[in-house]
């Protein structure tokens, strides 16, 4: 049987700004990715989604971004390795904090925004985030894309190859910026379609027409689309209704 990891970046509220239905897209996804307080997130809505995760069987991962409050974590920042391998540690670190005042093990970390991508395609960064997380614990799975994957094989770490529900690709495997028109799929039929041949066929069609080769560990579910929640349970239900088990990160990549 197929098993595939359904995960979404939840606990991205700050303060009275409420963003996203985390409480109802976590009866349906595997492994909750939540933000640290750097690209969005608080102490509160940190300790409340740990919580909420741990309540519905979801496992609790890290999503450490750049020191970008203003702007979601998804302006490109020109950090130092050594201040890269520090940024991932520390947000890492206050998750662990709040992971442990209920009890929890923290499974996966995924970088958010433009760290991700930005760690994808330069393998500078991408070291330097996968030494931020096994520093902090060599158990955990890096989450990810491109020179992400092969950073935390040298560190030592398990990873797992993503795959997006909701973005579109480019042809060398990585997203298409979202800047791009049609970097987003707001089709809930498409998406699902996508994904289903992500899973099945390893293979997704680049927004140039091409199709290319990819590795489908964890479907992502972005948690701040006005469609999480209905993304999350439509894909769901579909790859159930093919024979696909869903189940948490640790037990796709072992």
């Amino acid at each position: 049987m197929k098993l595939v990891d359904l995960n979404c970046d939840l606990g991205e509220s700050f303060g009275a700004y409420t963003i996203g239905a985390d409480e109802a897209v976590l009866g349906y996804v595997t492994s909750a990715n939540i933000a640290c307080g750097f690209h969005a997130g608080d102490p509160l809505v940190m300790e409340r989604t740990v919580a909420m995760a741990g309540e519905r069987g979801a496992a609790v991962g890290a999503h450490p971004g750049f020191p970008d409050l203003m702007g979601f974590g998804r302006r490109n920042m020109s950090l130092l390795p050594a201040e890269a391998e520090a940024c991932v540690a520390y947000q890492i670190g206050a998750l662990w904090a709040f992971a442990q005042r209920s009890g929890l093990r923290l499974q996966h970390v995924k970088p958010h925004g433009a760290l991700y991508n930005m760690a994808a395609k330069d393998r500078a960064l991408a070291d330097a985030v996968a030494r931020g997380v096994s520093s902090v614990d060599k158990e955990l799975i890096l989450l990810g894309q491109g020179f992400l994957l092969d950073a935390a094989r040298d560190a030592g770490l398990r990873s797992a190859s993503e795959v997006f529900a909701d973005r579109a690709y480019q042809r060398d495997g990585t997203l298409v910026p979202r800047s791009r028109e049609g970097s987003v799929i707001r089709s809930r039929e498409e998406a699902i379609a996508r994904t289903l041949r992500m899973v099945e066929e390893g293979r997704v069609t680049a927004i140039t027409g091409e199709d290319i080769p990819i590795r489908a560990d964890s479907i992502c579910i972005h948690g701040d689309s006005p469609s999480a929640l209905e993304f999350a349970r439509s894909i769901r239900s579909a790859l159930e209704r093919r024979g696909v088990a869903i189940v948490p990160l640790s037990r796709v990549v072992l």
